[in-house]
């Protein structure tokens, strides 16, 4: 297959938001290849939806990462592949530290034999641990409390010394809470188990679960509740797209928020899906869980202003409905 745009290696492009990316890159143009160990990732977006070329592998794997990059011809890697539970990451932190900071140490080694100089890091709002301001800014402290969080703050680490020593260019994208599927209803969240907050309100409205659990609702918010950011996975995936055309065109190294910049509180969300779906949705009210912050909502100024990114889907209707489309399909 020709493509006028260079081919991208997506590390995790069977994963979630990794299979979103992927349909972004192909839209664009791009040639795809993608990496996944099929650990967590689906074969079947990749090879019935997405129709991309699959290796299947992981990234400590340096004998097939340095195959991969002596038989394509690739421009840039955009990186996905990472162990994203942050309860197990406190249980088994040797098994993050190994995935997510070896892996990535590997794949960045392959690079630089490879002369591949370009490197779109998913990254996580976990980086800033508890927030110390309402909107939370790139330049907020940095202070994980986890070792997911922990993790993904050391390969941002990583990638700052390597372009300073090696001139390898990376574009880092923090995510708060990334939500929705695509409108086709032909890939979508599917997490085993679940721990995110709106797929679970749709198994609740599916009746795959009794209820949905609040935990505080007693935080210093309007209705009681925690508030998140939740952004669309599509505008997720088109900003990474934005990311690596800024890199192409030979922009300097940097790091964005990926978030809407306004935040909706557990109980929106669920009155949310009940006005989506119609079901009726049982709710059990809990104490707080210990570590989770009242506010956490980015500032995503400066991805607009430096990338262009604009949000197609702001709003969570839009967000669970398409959410909904997928989990109908899926598990209905």
């Amino acid at each position: 297959m020709s493509h006028s745009q260079p081919t991208i290696l997506v590390t995790g492009g069977a994963g979630y938001i990794g299979s979103h990316a992927v349909l972004a890159l192909q839209k664009a143009g791009y040639g795809v290849v993608v990496l996944d160990s099929l650990e967590y990732g689906h074969r079947s977006s990749i090879d019935d939806v997405l129709k991309a070329e699959l290796v299947v592998g992981r990234t400590t794997d340096r004998p097939l990462l340095d195959k991969l990059f002596a038989t394509h011809d690739i421009a840039a890697v955009m990186h996905f592949a990472a162990y994203i539970a942050v309860g197990e990451s406190v249980q088994d932190p040797a098994r993050y530290y190994h995935n997510n900071v070896v892996g990535t140490l590997t794949l960045l080694e392959a690079m630089l034999e490879a002369k591949i100089d370009r490197f779109v890091f998913s990254s996580t709002a976990a980086t800033y641990g508890v927030p110390q301001t309402d909107a939370i800014a790139e330049d907020h402290p940095q202070i994980p409390i986890n070792p997911y969080g922990e993790s993904k703050l050391m390969v941002e680490r990583m990638l700052r010394d390597f372009d300073a020593a090696y001139g390898l260019k990376s574009v880092i994208f923090r995510y708060f809470n990334a939500a929705g599927a695509d409108p086709s209803g032909a890939i979508g969240e599917d997490h085993t188990p679940e721990t995110h907050l709106i797929p679970l309100i749709l198994f609740a409205a599916l009746g795959k679960r009794e209820k949905i659990t609040i935990f505080g609702t007693d935080y210093n918010t309007p209705d009681g509740t925690c508030i998140r950011d939740y952004v669309h996975v599509n505008d997720l995936a088109s900003a990474h797209v934005l990311g690596l055309e800024y890199l192409l065109n030979g922009g300097p190294s940097d790091a964005f928020n990926l978030g809407n910049g306004s935040g909706f509180s557990v109980r929106e969300a669920i009155e949310t899906a009940r006005r989506v779906t119609g079901a009726k949705i049982e709710v059990m009210e809990c104490d707080r869980r210990p570590g989770d912050p009242p506010i956490l909502v980015s500032s995503s100024d400066k991805v607009r202003e430096v990338l262009g990114w604009q949000p197609t889907y702001p709003d969570l209707d839009a967000i669970v409905a398409h959410a909904w489309h997928w989990h109908q399909k899926r598990h209905g």
